[in-house]
């Protein structure tokens, strides 16, 4: 493993920060997950303004540049085929429920190997199950973000592996689907494909925005929109998509098998071409 800490590399087990830091007393962080192959890292500034506009409406510091070079040199010094990257940001030590000045912010990278799901993986397809929890947003006056505080999701993903699923899917009180513990949901009903709108509780996540626009650009139409779960069994396929997968068949939920498509396969195929540094 790799550790950048503030634009510095140090060894894993000398890797510290303080035990008053924001991160560690409320969860008070955010985070991105990224992918590299070869170096590359693919959605690099999508993710950049996907944490600096959630930076901006928290209030947090967040020095792009410095985030992108620690990125870059970790994947590059790391030198795997394939590489997860974690950025977080903090905001450093503080006392009380005070924030901390901006000058004590912290930039955190991490790298290590990664490996994808293997050809028999997509052909076989995610299980899944649904979470017994239910998916939350401790600031719900604002869109949901990825923050350190993940207990919603780390239960579900837990309960998820427990099960011997691969994802947790939440639902509403409405029995609409929203998204997966990791990623988004999306499924092909009448023709369309269709996924639940980002906002309070879904994601905008970066793999979903491309998918978006990669079924647009080869004749899919697309909606967002609700997403029963009942309609969600009777549709043409359903698949999952995160920076670290890509798209990813759903293959049966809570043991109730899911028809199949080709469009997971499709518009992976067009992520993996398109994808800008």
């Amino acid at each position: 493993m790799i550790v950048n800490i503030d634009g510095r590399f140090v060894a894993e087990e000398e890797a510290r920060i303080s035990i008053f830091d924001g991160a560690v007393r409320f969860g008070d962080s955010l985070f991105e997950t990224l992918k590299a192959k070869e170096g590359r890292i693919f959605f690099l500034e999508y993710h950049l303004d996907r944490i600096e506009l959630s930076a901006r409406l928290l209030g947090f510091p967040c020095d792009r540049a410095a985030a992108r070079s620690a990125l870059q040199e970790s994947a590059a010094r790391l030198g795997a085929p394939v590489a997860r990257l974690r950025l977080t940001l903090t905001r450093g030590a503080g006392s009380g429920l005070s924030f901390p000045p901006a000058k004590e912010g912290r930039i955190l990278v991490t790298a290590l190997p990664y490996a994808e799901p293997t050809n028999d993986e997509r052909l076989a397809g995610a299980a899944c199950v649904l979470a017994p929890n239910r998916r939350v947003n401790p600031l719900s006056h604002l869109p949901q973000m990825k923050r350190g505080n993940y207990a919603d999701c780390l239960y579900a993903a837990d309960f998820a592996r427990r099960r011997g699923a691969r994802e947790a899917l939440f639902i509403d009180e409405g029995n609409n689907v929203l998204e997966g513990a990791t990623s988004n949901l999306f499924a092909v009903v009448d023709g369309t494909l269709v996924t639940p709108p980002a906002g309070e509780l879904v994601l905008a996540g970066i793999l979903r925005a491309r998918v978006l626009a990669g079924a647009r650009a080869l004749g899919l139409p697309v909606r967002e929109g609700e997403i029963p779960l009942e309609r969600l069994y009777r549709a043409k396929e359903a698949f999952l998509a995160n920076a670290l997968i890509g798209t990813l068949p759903v293959s049966a939920i809570e043991g109730r098998p899911l028809k199949r498509g080709r469009w997971a396969e499709i518009l992976m195929a067009r992520l993996e071409a398109d994808a800008p540094l």
